[in-house]
């Protein structure tokens, strides 16, 4: 589950608490989280999310308690650009100018974080803008529009979490299963054997499909990111697979298994008539994943994992040390 489902998870809590929601609406430098990080405090709770590193969170619950008992929002600017800084008695040195915006949440929730739940759960994004200066209307709300956002607000898409449709429900989709769930994605395991497509053994599954491969459907029209896996270990099934999962619009196809293997696949299916195209070869991913070195099952979905990001944000894997540009963009 994401940070912010885990936010509306506990604002949609019964019975409703009164909370104060803080977000990170503005940086100029560098920072460890970007804008849109968000941390709840919930009256009777534990809180929620993080804004930092953990270096501001403790002065941030406190204007958090003041939110509550006044109701009226305020920001906070931490500024960490002084090479001798010690605010809050640690030397940050992130070298960057925050700005958190920390509003009241009633026990009548607004309309947005209602709105938001329902597009999450369907899969379809949602603009959200937070006022956080200038006018007395601060706080969140969602975007209308055509409206141009104010100067002293944040505005920000909320997209849905990508998909993983992963096709096998052997002992090796399990770790891949536990990691893109706690990834916060939305996760459906495919598989035409029962006894192993169990909610026993994948728990944290949104979803468990029963099925051969002939017979698998087209993914829901929604506007997710779908990303698919292949790794049922069945040369026949996985041929089955790809002659179904190849036209589709995903955003990213893999199969587990050697080069040869894959090669043989294909070569196969342009024999029996079916030729994939270019766009559809430059979605595939066979051998699966990246070079990350480890053989487990878990270092397999590590490095599955780690691809599937990689085409998800539109990133080449590189050292960090070895990025010209800035981390965030």
């Amino acid at each position: 589950m994401s940070e912010i489902e885990k936010i509306l998870a506990a604002l949609a809590g019964t019975p409703p608490a009164p909370a104060a929601l803080a977000t990170l609406v503005r940086v100029t430098g560098s920072s460890y989280r970007r804008p849109g990080a968000r941390l709840l405090v919930l009256k009777g709770h534990s809180p929620i999310g993080s804004i930092s590193g953990g270096c501001l969170e403790e002065d941030i619950i406190l204007r958090a308690e003041r939110v509550l008992a006044t109701g009226q929002a305020e920001t906070a600017v931490y500024n960490t650009t002084s090479e001798n800084d010690l605010v809050w008695g640690v030397g940050l040195g992130c070298q960057g100018i925050v700005h958190i915006m920390i509003e009241p949440v009633p026990i009548m929730r607004p309309e947005w974080i209602k709105v938001l739940a329902e597009n999450l759960r369907t899969g379809h994004p949602t603009t959200l803008r937070t006022t956080y200066e200038g006018t007395s209307a601060w706080g969140t709300t969602l975007a209308s529009n055509g409206n141009r956002p104010a100067p002293d607000s944040f505005q920000e898409i909320i997209n849905a979490a990508p998909a993983l449709l992963l096709f096998g429900a052997g002992d090796d989709a399990r770790p891949l299963v536990r990691l893109a769930k706690e990834l916060g994605w939305h996760v459906t395991v495919t598989d035409a054997r029962g006894a192993y497509a169990t909610a026993a053994r994948f728990p944290a599954a949104d979803r468990i499909v029963i099925t051969p491969a002939e017979k698998i459907a087209e993914p829901d029209p929604t506007t997710r990111a779908l990303f698919a896996v292949v790794m049922t270990h069945r040369y026949t099934e996985d041929l089955n697979l790809l002659r179904r999962l190849l036209p589709q619009s995903l955003a990213y196809l893999g199969v587990l298994g050697p080069r040869q293997r894959t090669d043989r696949l294909l070569t196969q299916l342009r024999t029996e008539g079916f030729s994939p195209d270019a766009t559809m070869l430059a979605r595939l991913h066979a051998p699966v994943g990246l070079d990350l070195g480890g053989s487990t099952p878990e270092t397999v979905a590590l490095a599955i994992m780690a691809e599937m990001q990689c085409r998800l944000s539109g990133r080449s894997p590189i050292h960090l040390r070895d990025r010209a540009q800035p981390i965030h963009g």
